[in-house]
């Protein structure tokens, strides 16, 4: 693989350029929209960034906005419910999962006092800045995030391996796999 200067894994479609360069990477503390980061990293197992960034609207419509007091509260109706909306992903295990995980994360915040505290531990509250030159150079789980999976796994989270994790971490910018020379690392 040739060396780049620029991250290439975007390549020209406009939706996925934009959260190259205005998300990716960049770390991020609001409790909400972690969430809705865990969330769609769930989803995307199996599947291409693409497939989910382009149903991210439709994520937030039938997800309430990913506001996690009110997932925390779906009951079998609501599960059947978005088993039959056909603008997301309709896997019933990562629907399933979001609902256990709402629930679990709830009880972080409780112990921590935020998500943020528990989450950004596992890199000692600060990016972890890889300096890759190459895609390949991109690893697609590391010690952190073998720690956070065990540790989400611990208290009953699902859909949250060690890769998971780690595309977590670089979405929430608690990773920047920026490559070197891309006008977006921090």
């Amino acid at each position: 693989m040739e060396k780049s200067t620029d991250c290439n894994w975007p390549g020209n479609d406009a939706l996925m350029r934009a959260y190259h360069d205005e998300e990716w990477g960049k770390p991020l503390h609001d409790d909400r929209k972690l969430f809705e980061f865990m969330v769609m990293d769930a989803f995307q197992a199996g599947l291409s960034w693409r497939t989910i960034l382009y149903k991210r609207e439709n994520f937030r419509r039938a997800f309430d906005n990913f506001e996690v007091e009110k997932i925390a509260l779906y009951d079998e109706d609501k599960i059947q419910e978005l088993m039959q909306d056909a603008s997301i992903i309709r896997n019933q295990a990562k629907i399933r999962a979001t609902v256990l995980n709402a629930k679990g994360y709830l009880q972080i915040q409780a112990e921590f006092g935020s998500f943020d505290k528990y989450i950004w531990q596992f890199t000692g509250g600060k990016t972890l800045m890889n300096h890759p030159t190459m895609n390949a150079e991109i690893p697609a789980k590391s010690p952190e995030s073998d720690a956070m999976s065990k540790d989400l796994l611990k208290r009953g989270f699902k859909f949250v391996g060690s890769t998971i994790c780690y595309a977590f971490m670089q979405a929430a910018g608690m990773v920047n796999d920026h490559l070197e020379g891309c006008q977006h690392k921090c």
